[in-house]
């Protein structure tokens, strides 16, 4: 049996760690993973006083009372967000990763158009990027027309 040339036996190990760096680097402990349409709370310090968001159509940030910071994913993606004190003082620098649902989902496709589907326990429609424009549209009105019946069906009958 042959045995490989001493220099080359040495790179193996090299070149198997330059292939595996790439997710090693990408892997950021301090990330804050949300998903798409779902809110995440993080605490900040209680100085924080200015909050500035990478891509707001990945994630949408609010600071609130107390350095409560809600993350909320919009789109999936990676961005981050800087914290600042009044000073502008960095506090803070982090990624935000935001993936797709994690419900249990049904995608329907009809020819090109997709629809998607929420199903625990029914299936129900369900509003996510990437559906096709006329059933986001169809489903976003019905959605509207529901919360409009249900605001004026709360509101004081005048006499």
């Amino acid at each position: 049996m042959r045995r490989p040339h001493p220099l080359l036996a040495g790179l193996r190990p090299l070149a198997i760690a330059a292939l595996l760096w790439p997710a090693a680097a990408l892997a950021d402990p301090a990330a804050i993973a949300v998903s798409v349409d779902q809110a995440k709370l993080v605490k900040l310090p209680e100085r924080v006083a200015t909050i500035v968001v990478g891509n707001p159509m990945i994630a949408d940030v609010t600071l609130q009372n107390g350095g409560i910071l809600v993350v909320t994913g919009k789109g999936y993606g990676a961005t981050n967000f800087i914290a600042m004190d009044r000073a502008g003082q960095i506090l803070e620098d982090r990624q935000i990763q935001v993936a797709g649902p994690t419900d249990q989902l049904v995608t329907v496709y009809r020819g090109v158009d997709r629809e998607t589907y929420s199903c625990m326990p029914v299936c129900q429609k369900r509003v996510t990027l990437g559906d096709s424009d006329g059933y986001f549209k169809q489903v976003m009105d019905q959605a509207g027309s529901l919360s409009g019946q249900l605001s004026s069906s709360a509101s004081p009958k005048a006499n």
